[in-house]
């Protein structure tokens, strides 16, 4: 999604939309790893709060310790860019989606409810092999087989398919799951070398289940 899109997306919520009246003005806001989906925070916002974040596209809420405004990451740079913004069924409470920067927790956990690293990591994972592709390291092995070209990518994903198969046959558990893991990862790169995503075999798999 570009970033008019989002600018969009945010825009199609109205501020006359979300029941504040409920809790004194507060409504609570779950805020979501646009890219692991893992829950961050929950924080809340007032009206003012909620224009704000529109406005800026990062995550602002009303702090009641503070009892003002608070952005998140306004003194530690650990901003969490808006990605899209959702309100539910009965219009008082709102679901977040965002780019963290850093980690969210104060005590410097990636999230608040110190949930488990690797149930998400395989999203974590795409996230690293687009940043060698936005950001090249010499020497990384990416960059070494961008530099080889799609068939060499391709030609791997063939050859671990294979290893893996063997590894299910014929070996340990380890080996399989050492192998599926290369499967895996050849598989994302190759993916990403074709301008494609996690998120478009997640779609095409819905749409199949239908």
């Amino acid at each position: 999604m570009t970033t008019e899109q989002r600018k969009k997306q945010m825009s199609n919520i109205n501020t006359n939309q979300i029941d504040f009246t409920k809790t004194d003005g507060l409504v609570p806001v779950v805020v979501q790893d646009n890219q692991t989906l893992e829950v961050l925070m929950l924080g809340y916002m007032n009206a003012e709060a909620f224009e704000k974040t529109q406005q800026e596209g990062k995550v602002t809420f009303f702090s009641r310790s503070k009892n003002r405004l608070w952005t998140k990451g306004e003194e530690s740079g650990n901003f969490l860019f808006v990605q899209s913004i959702a309100i539910d069924c009965d219009n008082d409470t709102i679901l977040i989606k965002a780019k963290p920067v850093g980690p969210t927790c104060h005590t410097g956990a990636r999230s608040c409810f110190k949930t488990e690293y690797n149930q998400n990591f395989i999203f974590e994972l795409e996230n690293i092999i687009n940043d060698r592709y936005e950001n090249p390291v010499e020497g990384s092995y990416i960059n070494k087989m961008r530099k080889k070209g799609l068939n060499k990518i391709a030609q791997k994903v063939g050859e671990e398919g294979v290893e893996t198969v063997i590894a299910a046959l014929a070996e340990t558990r380890e080996d399989l799951i050492g192998e599926a893991s290369d499967l895996v990862f050849h598989l994302m790169f190759l993916l990403k070398e074709k301008g494609l995503s996690l998120k478009d075999i997640a779609e095409n798999l819905e749409k199949r289940h239908k």
